[in-house]
């Protein structure tokens, strides 16, 4: 691709750092339309509002309503023409086969492989610390290492055959430390460790991974998303968005005796 044409989305809201940040990287090299939420839409998954509010932005478009649905209007109507979509940065990780749905971020990118369009997902993760992890990554530097790693792949995923296999890439990336950080391909991790605490006529639903993440106690094998962003490594999964099926003979027994 000579300049390639990008529409441009998110989950954290076209004011966002990371948005803006991610932005301005790849306007430097490709032609970029934001398409975006006005406000947060974190952890909405693919849900749809099926009519948004559109206003014009400097940056191209603010929707008012999903990233699904931003993915959406852009390539059904407001940039039909673009060669890929790119979802981020977000702050804050999508990692993890059972977080694929939630993540809004992840989801812009699934709406865009049923255009048959490639598309990246792009997201930072914000190690928990002293004080409140979304608190931090608030200027741009600290996004380097993803926007780094999403403009390497722009500029050459398409033409060196990645999506003739894969529909998406979902890409995870560290904060910048001493060393600059490799690029590791990855499956994600089948980890899964939510608990609910019901006191009184509440249910708190907690997500244990963060807190072991941080700890270290991670047993993800090497090659799985979470383990290579522990380690430091930009994470990318190359992805495919349709359910798979398989054939299961019990299933068949079951069906033929339905209304026997």
């Amino acid at each position: 691709m000579d300049t390639p044409r990008i529409l441009l989305t998110n989950d954290d809201g076209i004011e966002s750092v990371g948005f803006r940040a991610l932005y301005d990287a790849l306007d430097e090299f490709a032609d970029v339309t934001a398409v975006a939420p006005a406000d947060d839409k974190s952890a909405v998954g693919r849900a749809m509002s099926h009519e948004a509010d559109v206003a014009e932005h400097e940056l191209g478009y603010a929707i008012h309503g999903t990233p699904a649905d931003c993915t959406v209007a852009g390539l059904g109507s407001l940039c039909p023409d673009v060669d890929m979509v790119v979802a981020g940065c977000n702050k804050g990780a999508n990692l993890g086969a059972y977080v694929l749905g939630r993540s809004g971020t992840v989801s812009a990118a699934v709406e865009a492989a049923f255009f048959d369009v490639p598309a990246i997902a792009v997201s930072l993760y914000v190690p928990e610390g002293e004080g409140d992890w979304r608190e931090r990554a608030n200027e741009p530097e600290d996004y380097r290492e993803a926007t780094d790693a999403a403009t390497f792949l722009v500029k050459h995923a398409i033409d060196g055959g990645v999506f003739e296999q894969a529909e998406y890439l979902n890409v995870n990336a560290p904060m910048p430390g001493e060393e600059p950080a490799d690029m590791v391909i990855t499956e994600p991790s089948t980890l899964y460790d939510m608990t609910a605490e019901h006191e009184n006529s509440t249910v708190r639903l907690v997500d244990r991974i963060w807190e072991r993440m941080r700890d270290g106690d991670i047993p993800d094998p090497e090659g799985t998303d979470r383990r290579t962003l522990v380690e430091g490594n930009v994470s990318v999964s190359p992805l495919t968005a349709p359910h798979t099926t398989e054939h299961h003979e019990s299933l068949d027994g079951l069906a033929a005796a339905y209304r026997d």
